[in-house]
Parts: structure tokens; sequence; C-alpha cells
């Protein structure tokens, strides 16, 4: 069934509502600086000045999130899904917009990092404890980022030295044996900053699948999944001008799943995330930076008792050298540079190619003055392996007066095949062609008194579009359109945010709806405080979806509630306890795997002020 979108009229009525009310009457009355963003400019752009939507999880949401996975915590922020092959540990997707997985770039401290073999962000093994802030780029991006970034980009950002020394720990125990605990250090002196953290999870979990899984797969024991994290960064201050800089992320992970009865895989999972770079004013209007940057994502497949799975190992790294100017001008910041990306591919699976080559030029101007912002931006990416592409983006944005602002832009993407479509033996098809995109998106924007209402539509055709499961193939057109109504504002010590998604994914060759994206979510949120308490409760409605490509096998609807209380034991103590999925709802979002029931958490946490 096609959705009918409102016209531009009736699009702004649900706004004009809105600002109709009379919050001035209840409201506080506060002065918020702007925040700054990087993401979607590739340069600090304060956030009411983009063209284009960026959502930032901020360190208090990640520390509400006890018990939950990255994809979770992501997937309630507006037109975020998700999709899991069981619990903590397992094969997880990201659905940003309703594009597929492979349509989003994901990004650690700025280094990329995924699988090349699957094309994929790899989120299951990135420990959510050590993130400091979350920035989601909705949108095409691929004028900033390259291949890949049709749907958009999330960039992570790990902790950071301060200056001073600010030690910190937490302890987390919660239902089914699970056990968290993590400790770092962050401080600085003078020119020197730095920041270390150690983490180490043991979660005995649920069993991953359930007798609705594909290919007899169904195993009923606990799957569980352990990992121990480090990481660590350093800043070091030249001179008033230059400063260099250095960090890794390494995850060391083994988790289960399920092969059949009486049968299971265990895998090590390992995560190394490394980057170094210099940064430096050429003259007062002109900055550059030098980085090189290594993702590595290697699974490996040590123990095996089905005759379905053969142990094997799957290691991709992406090694990139980036080279970025920032030059101020009277129009706006201009940013240029160049990249170079090596994807290479290791594995007990023979690939007929095992690496290519991606080499980038791009620029680009992004400015405000008088109400009035822009953004423009071109890249040039030689392919190894599909020669040139070029890509561009354009937004414009103006504020209207102190209440309402829109923005609008259009942009187009480029997402190559991954090594295993192109070469996975008996299911690859070397003969694929790369996707090209192009993406409309027009946003309205009413601000009042710590209030903030905002409407987006977006349009994403994709042209070759590549189909999943075995022999793949480059369809004519695939069309991916929406909104997103959403709200945040706070009224006294009570802060709500809400959203409202509504999707249409479909092939439109055949009209089917795109595999395991909902029409419609609904996410809700509530934070109250009061003296040393704080609590709140969080809720995710995501609508039906359909797990394969022919529209055939349903998955229902579902609705999960999340609940938390916060005391503060002292300044610098805090005691937690947490209730996830407090209706205890069964669900899936894929085929036969389960996802987790009611759960409690207890959490113990020192952070001096």
């Amino acid at each position: 069934m096609k959705i009918a979108f409102p016209s531009a009229r009736l699009a702004v009525l649900p706004l004009a509502a809105v600002s109709a009310l009379p919050w001035a009457a209840f409201a506080q009355a506060t002065v918020d600086l702007p925040e700054t963003v990087v993401t979607a400019t590739r340069s600090a752009t304060r956030a009411d000045e983009l063209t284009s939507e960026v959502v930032v999880v901020d360190r208090e949401a990640i520390e509400r999130s006890a018990g939950r996975t990255l994809p979770e915590v992501l997937a309630r922020t507006a037109s975020v899904q998700m999709a899991a092959n069981g619990g903590r540990g397992t094969t997880s997707s990201v659905f940003i917009r309703g594009t597929e997985a492979r349509h989003t770039v994901l990004l650690i401290d700025g280094v990329r990092y995924g699988s090349a073999t699957a094309g994929t962000p790899v989120w299951e093994n990135i420990p959510v404890d050590m993130i400091e802030r979350i920035e989601v780029l909705k949108g095409p991006a691929s004028a900033l980022y390259g291949a890949d970034a049709a749907g958009g980009v999330v960039q992570i950002f790990t902790r950071r030295g301060t200056q001073g020394f600010a030690p910190s720990a937490s302890v987390t125990l919660g239902s089914k044996r699970y056990s968290e605990v993590s400790a770092g250090l962050r401080g600085g002196q003078g020119d020197v900053g730095y920041a270390l953290g150690v983490s180490h999870t043991d979660d005995r979990s649920f069993s991953a699948t359930n007798p609705n899984v594909p290919y007899g797969n169904h195993n009923p024991d606990r799957d569980p999944f352990r990992q121990s994290a480090l990481n660590a960064s350093v800043d070091w201050k030249l001179n008033s001008d230059w400063k260099l800089s250095a960090g890794a992320v390494y995850s060391d992970g083994t988790n289960h799943f399920d092969d059949g009865p009486g049968a299971d895989t265990k895998s090590s999972l390992r995560t190394t995330v490394l980057r170094a770079g210099a940064q430096g004013r050429i003259l007062p209007e002109w900055t550059t930076r030098l980085n090189y940057s290594q993702g590595t994502d290697r699974s490996n497949a040590l123990v095996s008792a089905s005759p379905w799975n053969i142990p094997g190992l799957f290691e991709t790294q992406q090694e990139q050298w980036s080279w970025q100017n920032d030059i101020s001008t009277p129009v706006g910041t201009v940013v240029a540079g160049a990249e170079s990306l090596q994807q290479k591919v290791d594995s007990s699976t023979a690939y007929v190619v095992t690496r290519r080559r991606i080499n980038a030029a791009f620029a680009g101007l992004n400015g405000s003055a008088n109400g009035h912002s822009w953004q423009l931006n071109a890249r040039r990416d030689d392919n190894s392996q599909f020669g040139g592409s070029s890509t561009g983006y354009a937004g414009y944005g103006y504020q209207f007066n102190s209440q309402w602002r829109a923005h609008a832009g259009y942009g187009t993407s480029f997402v190559a095949p991954s090594f295993n479509q192109l070469y996975w033996p008996g299911y690859g098809n070397p003969l694929l062609q790369p996707e090209e995109g192009k993406n409309t998106e027009i946003g309205l924007d009413w601000t009042l008194d710590g209030h903030h209402v905002k409407l987006i539509r977006f349009d994403n055709k994709i042209r070759g579009f590549i189909t999943s499961g075995v022999a793949p193939v480059n369809v004519p057109r695939a069309r991916i359109e929406g909104w997103t109504l959403g709200y945040d504002g706070s009224v006294g010590p009570l802060a709500v945010r809400a959203a409202f998604d509504s999707l249409d994914p479909r092939n439109e060759v055949t009209g089917k709806q795109l595999q395991r994206r909902a029409k419609s979510q609904i996410t809700l949120g509530a934070d109250y405080g009061v003296g040393p308490w704080r609590m709140g409760a969080s809720l995710l409605k995501a609508g039906r979806r359909f797990d394969d490509a022919a529209n055939t096998v349903v998955l229902a609807s579902y609705t999960t509630v999340d609940l938390y209380v916060d005391y503060a034991l002292a300044q610098d103590w805090s005691l937690q306890a947490k209730l996830n999925n407090a209706g205890d709802r069964i669900y899936e979002t894929s085929q036969g795997y389960n996802q987790p029931g009611r759960a409690f958490y207890v959490t113990l946490r020192y952070s001096p002020k």
C-alpha cells in the first residue's frame, strides 16, 4: 500500500497548531546556547544553522541506556530503526530513514569502521559505556564521506582528555546474571590531555532463536556474550597553533549462536580502531589537518557443532589517509581536501578479489548570515573496481523570525557492492554495478522558550538498487519517501521528547515493501528531576514489517517501555535502577530471532562533577 503524503499546506498544520498552544503561560524562559556538531559539514557548525537533520545522543542519554545495545540506543531516536539476530553480540542492522543497513557509514572518532565483506557497519562489538556522544546525520552524505552514505552517517565520539584529573567507574548488575564493570580516567596538564578507559561485560543472555528460525537452526539454550574493551587517547599541543593527537579503541568479544538442536557455534569478535594526526594553523584563516586511521573488524568461528557451519575467519581492514583544510572566507567556511581508502579482506573463504582502493577529492562551502544558511559540497571518488563517481549536495536554510525556520536540501549518493555481494561462493554476483541515489529533503522548525517542533519530508530515489539474498541483482529503481514529526522541550523540571515517523520504503519494480523496515514508528520519552532524584520513561512503538522481499513473512508490530530512576547518593556518586521492556513484550525484528524480554539493572556510578 502506498502512503499518501500531505500537501505542503497540510504539512504545516501540525506546526501551526503547536505554535498556537499557550506555551508561554507555563514554560520556563531559558536561553540555551546553540549546540555545535561536526558530522553534517566536516567542520564545527551550529545545529540551528544546518541545512540537514542531525540528532545528538549525549552522555546523559547513554548513561540512561543500561542493558541496551548500541543499535537499540539509536532506534530510540527519530527516523532510525534496527534489527538483530538475537541478543547482545549478534549480527545487527541499523536503518536510517528506511534505507538499507549498507547505506550508513559508521565513524568512530572520525575513523571509518565496518565490514567490507558484508558492506555494513559492525555494531555488535562496540562498547557503549566508552561513548561520550553520538551524532546521527540523516540523508545523503556521499558528497562528504564517499560511498555507502546514501542514508546517513553515525559518528561516535569516545571519551577524551580534560584539564585536571577526573577518574570514573561504574558497576552494573542485572537480570540473567548480567554484569558490566568499567573504569576510566581523563585528565590533562598544560599542553597534554589524555583519556583511558577499560570495561568488561558478561551477559548470560537468552536463546537467540525460536522454532520459527529458518533452516531449523533453533537450539533452546542460552547464547551468552562476553566482551573486554579498552579505549585510549592523547592530545599534545605543540604550541598555540599546532596539535598532535592519537587514539585507539580495542574490543574483544565472544558470542554464541544457534546451529540446530543441541548445536552452537562460538565465535570471537575483535574490533580495532587506530588513529593519529596533526592539526595546525597555516594562516589566521586557514587550518589544516592530516590524519591516518585504520579500522579492523575480525570475526572467527572458533567452535562449531553443526555440519552447516564450518569454523572460519573473516577480517576486513579499512585503512585511510585524510587531508582536510578549513578556510574562513567572507561567504563561509571552505572545506577542501583529499582521501585515500584501501579496503582489504582476509578470510578462510576464497574471494576472487580481496582488496580495492578508493581515492577521493572533496570541496565544500557552508556559512550563514542575516538568517540565511547555505551548504554546498562536491566530491569525486575513483574506485579501483568501478571507476569514477561524482556526488554533490546543495542545501539552504532561512530563519523567518525568532520562531520559524525552514530548510531544504538535495544530494546524490553512490554505493558500491560489497565483497560478499560480488564474490561470496554460490551467493554473489560479480556483474553487480554500484547504486546511485537522488535525495530531496524539506524541513520546517518552530522554536519558542525551549520548545522545539520539527516537520521533515524526504524522498530518496535509488537507481540500480541491489537486492538481498542469493545471487543479488540490480533492479531499476527503489524509492524511500516519508516524513518525521518531532517535538522536544521542557516544562519546569519535566523534559519531554516525541517523534512520529511515516515511511514508504519500496522496490518500485515489484511494489513490495523493503525488508525489515516498518512504515511507522513512534518514540516517546520523558525525564523528571527534583532534588537528588531523576526518573523517566521511554517508549518505542514499531509498526508491522516483512522479513522477506516477497512480503509473505510478517513481523508483527511491537511496543516496549523502559523505566529508570536515578538517585544522587553524594556529589560524585549515583545509583540507578533500570527496567527494560517493562511489559515483557515478546517480539522479533528478524524472523525466528528473539529479542530481550523484561530485564532489571542496577548501576552504581562514580563520576566527579
